[in-house]
């Protein structure tokens, strides 16, 4: 479990850069080669945890949980067993909001603007790795749990146009149009385009 010790204004944020920089480095605590975790250190915010390769599947959840290199929780599990079984080499778990809580009602009530602004360099990060960034949204009903998400979720929709993103989903959508979180998700489940103009319409 986490549960967040302080609101994130409260901390000394790294930028996103700047923990990029340290996390290309090697580390003693797991195999940066393999590994792309930024910040490269378990802390009350995450970036991006995935794995490195030229065609990544960017998995986007609300929040980070628990999950480190070497160490993933079932989530991240399925979000890599799916990304490969779709014909990816890699994939990035990113979240619209980076504070890290297990339980989502945990989440800061206010957005952390300081946060949000590195979280979207990170996106922009990882839009840039493959020439046709695949984007899969994964949420499910928990971006209901804080006004601001959809809010966050807008930049990161403009951020993916400028980089040509196809944003896709995986398994049903909820009645509300909710694209399916990872898991409970078929091993075999194949990814499919999903209109996010449209949904974020509907939020």
């Amino acid at each position: 479990m986490h549960i967040p010790s302080v609101t994130t204004d409260k901390i000394e944020l790294v930028p996103f850069y700047e923990a990029l920089e340290k996390a290309n480095k090697p580390c003693p605590d797991y195999d940066a080669e393999r590994w792309l975790y930024v910040p490269n250190f378990y802390s009350e915010y995450r970036y991006i945890l995935g794995t490195r390769g030229k065609n990544p599947l960017i998995c986007v959840g609300i929040n980070p949980s628990t999950a480190k290199p070497g160490d993933l929780d079932n989530t991240l599990k399925s979000v890599e067993r799916i990304a490969l079984g779709n014909g990816f080499d890699s994939f990035i778990m990113f979240n619209v909001y980076a504070q890290r809580a297990t339980d989502p009602d945990a989440m800061e009530k206010t957005c952390n603007g300081q946060l949000h602004r590195q979280n979207l360099e990170a996106f922009r990060y990882v839009l840039s790795i493959s020439e046709k960034p695949a984007v899969w949204a994964a949420w499910g009903t928990i971006i209901e749990k804080r006004d601001y998400l959809s809010d966050c979720l807008q930049d990161m929709l403009a951020a993916g146009k400028t980089y040509g993103a196809n944003w896709y989903c995986a398994g049903r959508v909820s009645k509300k149009g909710h694209p399916h979180h990872p898991l409970y998700l078929k091993k075999d489940e194949k990814i499919r385009p999903f209109d996010v103009d449209a949904y974020l319409q509907t939020l």
